[in-house]
């Protein structure tokens, strides 16, 4: 049973369950960009963004990436493991977009040789900056074994996700992953949504971005294009 709220952030609120170790995520139509820069909202998308991370999320826990995804439990509410939250993020790159691109000088959606992936403090004030792990380890955010952990994890669930999009036609172009320590067992699991709002998603035949930038860049259409998202995995 859902009890009191214990978090409220810009596009999600987490409830207290009767489990210690279990929590509801309540996904609203909020969105937000650029650190909180900018806001709107958007009619339906927190139902899209429950179902589709509760997809995602699914699907890596089969495959043997335990994510802290229990099961949906409402259009806009999925219930989850209770995590200690450890603010870093591991990012997966099939290509280089966005800021990352910008950073580095090459083209937007610039393909390299390789998967590049990223660790980045997840800090709204300092603008979510990369960092090593021998940084995130003198600040006392992971050990180095954790960091490996999520490393091997991010890219494990990076390849999955690519393969899994590619079955729809989609081409993921970059994913965030957030972890935590499962409340229950101590286990380092992925943790927060996997949604359009935290991947890079382009049509294969059409370059369409099928995701937040939509949003960020002003394009229109984010709720059919997440909509779009959802329909062809379901199609799968």
């Amino acid at each position: 049973m859902k009890r009191e709220l214990i978090f409220e952030g810009n596009e999600k609120r987490i409830y207290a369950t009767d489990n210690p170790h279990l929590v509801v995520f309540h996904f609203k139509d909020v969105t937000v960009a650029y650190n909180n820069v900018k806001r709107a909202r958007f009619e339906g998308k927190g139902v899209l963004d429950n179902r589709i991370s509760a997809f995602l999320l699914g699907y890596l826990n089969r495959c043997g990436v335990p994510t802290h995804f229990v099961e949906l439990c409402g259009d806009r509410e999925q219930l989850c493991r209770k995590i200690e939250i450890i603010p870093l993020e591991v990012v997966f790159h099939n290509r280089m977009a966005g800021t990352l691109a910008a950073k580095l000088g090459v083209p937007d959606g610039f393909k390299p040789g390789n998967t590049v992936v990223d660790l980045c403090f997840n800090n709204d004030e300092l603008g979510d900056p990369l960092v090593n792990s021998d940084q995130a380890v003198a600040l006392g955010l992971a050990s180095y074994e954790e960091l490996e952990q999520m490393f091997s994890m991010a890219k494990r669930a990076g390849a999955l996700l690519t393969e899994l999009f590619h079955r729809a036609g989609i081409e993921l172009v970059d994913a965030k992953f957030e972890f935590g320590r499962s409340s229950q067992t101590g286990e380092i699991i992925i943790s927060d949504e996997l949604s359009p709002d935290t991947c890079r998603l382009w049509d294969e035949e059409s370059g369409e971005r099928l995701d937040k930038d939509r949003f960020r860049l002003d394009l229109g259409k984010v709720v059919p294009s997440y909509a779009k998202v959802l329909e062809r995995l379901e199609n799968i």
